[in-house]
């Protein structure tokens, strides 16, 4: 049984989220208070975390942050919840480390749906596989969730992780937008192309802090990993 977190401070939406959710067959851990979601995920481990954006003390943008910045909880997915919907904030929530965005007011079913599609992406990414994938001075290991560039090791969350996973299966290839999005995400109807685009920024960033810039930009095609 997936353990699901639940940000919110609006009593009433979490009180809709638990109930279906537990209806669904989840279990729940419900948290009200930015300040004490790092100690509860710690507590708890859940396997998916839904986070609001604005929450009392610390918002759910600088917690995405924190979590992808600390190694032992950086790997659980994270669905952002909120009542912004421009592009910039989808954007901005993606960019701070979250694997999905919802936005208020959301349905039910679309809601689930997005749990069970990154449920399933996480699933897939941990079945059994003795391979380690390599590329000049970067090692993917996919059995501990790990890649290192060097000596030096790579935080990466579980998209940039597929991602990367996918490019190092296949150097110098050549993978579009929609190859990636039905590779990395599924058949999912809510993933937007420039999702992509996002995601891949975030790989480069965090790859090219250690050394160059593999990730090759094919301008109108897609994208690959190649050092020519």
């Amino acid at each position: 049984m997936a353990k699901i977190m639940i940000v919110e401070d609006e009593q009433a939406i979490t009180l809709l989220i638990k109930y279906n959710l537990e209806k669904a067959g989840y279990e729940t851990v419900c948290v009200n208070h930015g300040g004490k979601v790092i100690s509860e995920i710690e507590k708890t481990s859940p396997s998916l975390i839904l986070l609001d954006w604005m929450l009392p003390e610390i918002s759910g943008l600088e917690l995405c942050k924190i979590i992808r910045n600390s190694p032992e909880i950086n790997n659980i997915p994270i669905i952002m919840l909120t009542a912004k919907g421009q592009e910039e904030d989808k954007i901005a929530g993606l960019s701070a480390g979250a694997d999905d965005y919802v936005t208020k007011p959301f349905s039910v079913p679309e809601l689930l749906a997005r749990i069970q599609t990154n449920l399933r992406r996480v699933s897939n990414t941990s079945s059994p596989t003795p391979k380690v994938y390599t590329f000049n001075d970067i090692v993917l290991k996919p059995n501990e969730k790990k890649v290192y560039r060097g000596e030096e090791y790579i935080q990466l969350a579980p998209t940039e992780f597929r991602i990367l996973q996918l490019l190092m299966s296949k150097p110098r290839q050549v993978f579009s937008r929609d190859d990636l999005l039905k590779e990395v995400w599924g058949n999912s109807i809510y993933v937007e192309t420039r999702t992509v685009d996002v995601h891949i920024r975030r790989l480069r960033k965090a790859l090219n802090e250690f050394g160059a810039n593999y990730i090759r930009t094919i301008r109108s095609t897609g994208y690959s990993i190649d050092d020519k």
